[in-house]
């Protein structure tokens, strides 16, 4: 079994209640040696499912792969409905700010840390990467300049406009949003050229979260200058994880070989991004 870390252990958290919910952060670390003294990559991981709650689904068994090709892996379980935003978004800043905290001890590379998540897990991931120095990431415990250094996302939630999928901003943001938040959680509106690198698939047969998130998301990238690749897949459901029998739970349209070339395609993606020494992937002075 991993360990798993209440991240707001030492600080308040905002989200207590009564139900005894506490955002955690399971730990899949490579036990073997880095290969140089820099130490390894790392992948901090966010499940979807809609700001319900974090699907298992999209955790250990991503996190799994990413350890069986080097890198060492994070699945945080974050704060979903009835806890509204900014919650999300400071579990995974805090996050953040704690692996890079630990990057001596885990022997983490921490120029090569990046963020994957999948649907509402990728609105998440995105959101927090936008939006790092805002005031509500002013609290204590979180580095107001933790960010990732390259991006990994997964059908994610991006609108809110005409393809949103209006359940996650309804559990994000309540039953009557402002209309200014709603305004500012619709990503594809914020990009410019500070975001890093970003990986994205999706599969043009989504019910649920429309292809056209990414391909938004891919368009206001190209207008920003920022380094992207896009997949998208003909056939899929939507929440197809590794799309594999592993992460299938039972569920054969779970199980698509096309779709699934996502994750070695996003390792060539990652191994091509950190093979660019001069690049701003490394960059911290970016943030």
């Amino acid at each position: 079994m991993p360990a798993s870390l209440d991240i707001w252990k030492d600080f308040s958290y905002q989200g207590a209640g009564t139900d005894g919910f506490r955002p955690t952060l399971d730990v899949y670390l490579v036990t073997e040696a880095p290969p140089d003294t820099a130490g390894r990559p790392g992948v901090l991981i966010l499940p979807g499912s809609g700001y319900v709650e974090c699907s298992p689904r999209e955790a250990e068994a991503v996190a799994r792969r990413f350890n069986a090709a080097g890198y060492h892996a994070w699945v945080l379980w974050y704060s979903c409905t009835p806890r509204r935003h900014p919650l999300p978004l400071l579990d995974c800043a805090r996050a953040l700010t704690l692996i890079r905290a630990h990057a001596a001890e885990w022997r983490l590379d921490p120029r090569r840390l990046a963020l994957m998540g999948f649907s509402a897990g990728g609105h998440a991931a995105l959101s927090q990467t936008l939006f790092y120095a805002q005031d509500f990431a002013q609290t204590a415990g979180v580095d107001p300049s933790a960010r990732a250094n390259a991006l990994m996302l997964c059908y994610p939630v991006i609108t809110s406009g005409e393809f949103a999928h209006r359940g996650s901003f309804q559990n994000l943001l309540g039953d009557a949003p402002d209309a200014g938040l709603l305004d500012l959680l619709s990503l594809e509106r914020h990009i410019d050229a500070s975001c890093p690198p970003v990986f994205i698939w999706h599969t043009a047969a989504d019910g649920s979260v429309p292809v056209e998130n990414s391909l938004l998301l891919a368009t206001a990238l190209r207008r920003a200058r920022v380094p992207f690749e896009l997949h998208v897949f003909p056939e899929g459901k939507h929440g197809l994880s590794l799309a594999v029998a592993e992460t299938a739970a039972g569920d054969a349209e779970n199980i698509n070989p096309h779709a699934a070339q996502w994750f070695s395609l996003c390792l060539r993606w990652l191994d091509r991004e950190s093979g660019h020494a001069a690049h701003e992937w490394y960059d911290d002075n970016r943030r």
